[in-house]
């Protein structure tokens, strides 16, 4: 029996440990633990003292200061502190006990106990963020280091570094041990930013109610301590549902931090959140030099501003622009009084960019004429809602043939009949006549309609596509044959891509910041990297063609000429839609435009009526000049400061002289080898199969027609530089570029006379 047994107890004994050596391994287990957490809190200990050396100071003036960004124009002046004005700072005694209660219970209930760094915070926070916890709506920074961030520190997420972290807790340590909390709550109560330009709570109890803090009730009360941590998004005017929530966060918050009773709370969770607002704000938090002035400018700015990861409002940087002060007052006085430009009435409005074409730098820019009191409203320079007209025929038409097919400017064009593919809707310019075959240097200068959809039918709209986005133009939708005389594009999409024809073919995208400084002296640089666009021989042959548009006597754009300047420039103008055409004089138009650039300056300006389809808010011939008179204003005066430099004709072109005229040729094409212009398709697409419904419409205009449908989907799929790249349908065919004509619905748009004299 024993012997039985002996394996049994041998096994037993191999398997088990004898209870003092368990222990000998769970104490070794402990030490190494221990060493770790030792070695990482000396480590940890040593780095925050390593960052923490390199703190900036911080002083009294810095945390008591408005957090006010100052932006300035190109020379360094300030144009604009936002924020900055009629700040109603809140002495500590005149706090309401309330406030500061709601204030510490939803951004540091353990505000009077910590000293100014919460290591147990710091650890709640850190097991939130490892277990995806929403638990803790306060985070690890404590109300203290809020301050010193605001005050100190840039609020940018690239910015918020281990090393600033580091230093953020250092400071709120010092500031702690110098100030009482009483004193540290007054400089965070009158620092924090409140939406809509406005800093402080003092501030924002009068602008949203129109009273002192003292006079609000406590649902009020609430509201203001809850809104710092997103104060746009619980403006109670605009978001009324999200200031609701976060005002019962706070309220809830101050019953747990036993500040208020559970009844208290639920009477005023009873209230609506709406109450007691004002109707009339007595601030926008906005202080500019000639608000009014710079105001398109600058909402482009701050819009600029905070796609790069910044908040204006709240980090207190210095941000230089590419604004020319001096040539915006110039631009604003030629939009907005008589002395300058006679304007029909005060509703008809402008939209003006100016770049400079040789950095992409927007130097000046008008969003509207007689915009009243309006603070960043509608910015007609940006807008993409209206159609260019002919202004498009070098970006999309014979920009692309010369890039692509190397044609010479004396290329033959017909302007004959033309029936869009699949349809029987007809193109007609605005005299409803033909000229037969013409050279592309006359059919661009005349602004012939006809040709040019023939030419982006030769070019294919796969190419033009490239075309366009190479100068920074897209659109969701896929283009077609109409948009050859009509894009859907911005006065400064314009403006940038015609710069591209002015500096010899490179596309810059235009930018309004070059330079961000931060509270903590850190600097951000930015320029506009220039990608070619277009070859050289392309650029100065569309520049050389574009000069004839204001000096020829046939030109379209003569009213802009400015006698002596070396400049190029094209006209654009826009019907109505067949189905509203009839109620509207045969000679009105609903846009006009006028793109034109010289080596310095590249300018686009729209004009028209917000609202065109009303009776009155139609162009009449003469005022569709109106375009023109303000560039030609506008750019004498920019063009008085700098040199008159002509083009130079760059290696990769030839001259030879044409039936009389001096026409130009991409070197070594088989035309310029050949001396003939004639290798054309330009077929009538009435021929071609497409995927166009049928249908009896005629595209009728009275002047330079771009056709466009009452339905045209380009209407709702604007173009924007940061729209994705269109996807392409067709080669460089006729065939395939067939296929991109308009819908059966198709109408009258985009139009011009042929000569000033008949405008």
């Amino acid at each position: 029996m024993q012997s039985n047994n002996q394996p049994h107890r041998t096994q037993h004994s191999q398997l088990t440990q004898p209870p003092h050596r368990r222990r000998s391994i769970f104490r070794r287990i402990l030490l190494w633990i221990l060493a770790l957490f030792i070695l990482a809190f000396v480590g940890g200990a040593g780095l925050f003292m390593y960052y923490a050396k390199d703190a900036p100071s911080i002083s009294e003036k810095q945390l008591s200061s408005d957090e006010a960004t100052v932006v300035y124009d190109k020379s360094g002046k300030v144009i604009s502190r936002l924020g900055a004005q009629d700040r109603d700072y809140v002495k500590a005694n005149e706090i309401p006990k309330s406030l500061k209660s709601a204030v510490v219970s939803i951004e540091d209930k353990r505000f009077y106990k910590n000293n100014g760094v919460d290591p147990v915070r710091i650890v709640g926070a850190t097991f939130a963020n490892i277990t995806g916890s929403s638990l803790g709506l306060q985070g690890a920074s404590t109300l203290t280091q809020q301050l010193v961030k605001l005050s100190v520190f840039s609020t940018s997420a690239k910015d918020r570094t281990l090393r600033v972290k580091a230093q953020e807790a250092w400071l709120a340590l010092q500031v702690d041990k110098k100030y009482s909390k009483d004193k540290i709550l007054e400089f965070y109560i009158n620092k924090v930013y409140m939406g809509n330009g406005v800093y402080g709570m003092g501030t924002a109890a009068k602008y949203y109610y129109g009273k002192s803090l003292s006079k609000l009730n406590i649902g009020q009360i609430a509201l203001l301590a809850g809104m710092p941590q997103a104060p746009t998004s619980y403006d109670p005017t605009k978001y009324p549902k999200y200031a609701l929530s976060r005002r019962n966060t706070v309220l809830q918050a101050m019953v747990n931090n036993k500040v208020i009773t559970k009844a208290q709370a639920a009477a005023a969770e009873k209230t609506s959140v709406t109450t007691g607002l004002v109707k009339k704000h007595s601030s926008n938090g906005l202080t500019t030099v000639n608000s009014k002035i710079v105001d398109s400018y600058l909402k482009q700015v701050i819009s600029s501003v905070e796609s790069k990861g910044f908040n204006p409002y709240t980090d207190g940087m210095k941000i230089y622009t590419n604004l020319d002060l001096a040539a915006q007052k110039r631009l604003y006085k030629i939009g907005n009084s008589s002395t300058y430009v006679q304007y029909p009435d005060s509703k008809f409005q402008l939209g003006v960019s100016i770049t400079n074409p040789n950095n992409g730098k927007v130097v000046a820019m008008l969003g509207g004429r007689q915009t009243g009191n309006v603070t960043f409203g509608l910015n007609r320079a940006v807008q993409t809602d209206r159609s260019s007209g002919s202004t498009a025929k070098p970006l999309m038409d014979y920009g692309p043939a010369i890039q692509y097919l190397n044609w010479p400017t004396s290329r033959t064009v017909k302007d004959e009949p033309f029936t869009y593919p699949g349809s029987s809707a007809k193109l007609y310019d605005f005299d409803k006549a033909y000229k037969g075959k013409m050279t592309m240097r006359q059919a661009l200068v005349q602004s012939r309609n006809i040709p040019a959809v023939r030419t982006l039918q030769d070019v294919g709209i796969s190419k033009a596509t490239t075309f366009l986005s190479n100068l920074g133009i897209s659109q969701k939708g896929t283009y077609n044959l109409q948009n050859g005389i009509g894009l859907y594009i911005s006065p400064l999409q314009e403006a940038a891509a015609y710069s591209a024809f002015a500096n010899g073919g490179t596309y810059y995208k235009p930018y309004y910041v070059h330079k961000i400084v931060t509270q903590s002296g850190k600097t951000y640089n930015y320029s506009s990297q220039g990608k070619r666009a277009m070859s050289k021989a392309t650029a100065y042959m569309i520049t050389d063609m574009l000069k004839g548009v204001l000096t020829d006597s046939n030109g379209t754009g003569s009213t802009a000429n400015i006698s002596g300047l070396y400049q190029a420039g094209k006209t654009g103008t826009t019907g109505y839609p067949a189905d509203i055409a009839s109620n509207y004089p045969s000679s009105a138009s609903m846009d006009s435009w006028f793109t034109g650039y010289t080596r310095h300056y590249s300018m686009s300006v729209w004009t028209g009526y917000d609202q065109q389809n009303t009776a009155s808010g139609f162009l009449s011939e003469q005022e569709t000049l109106i375009a023109q008179e303000v560039y030609k204003s506008m750019m004498s005066y920019l063009s008085a400061s700098v040199t008159n430099d002509n083009w130079v004709k760059p290696s990769s072109v030839t001259e030879k002289t044409v039936n009389g005229v001096k026409e130009l040729f991409k070197a070594n094409s088989s035309y310029s080898n050949s001396g003939t212009s004639d290798d054309y398709s330009q077929n009538n697409s009435s021929s071609t199969s497409s995927s166009v419904s049928s249908s009896s419409s005629t595209v009728t205009t009275s002047r330079d027609t771009s056709s466009k449908s009452s339905n045209n989907s380009n209407s709702n799929n604007s173009s924007s530089n940061n729209s994705s790249s269109s996807s392409s349908s067709s080669s460089s065919s006729s065939s395939s570029s067939s296929s991109s004509a308009s819908s059966s619905s198709a109408s009258s748009s985009s139009k011009e006379s042929s000569s000033s004299s008949k405008n």
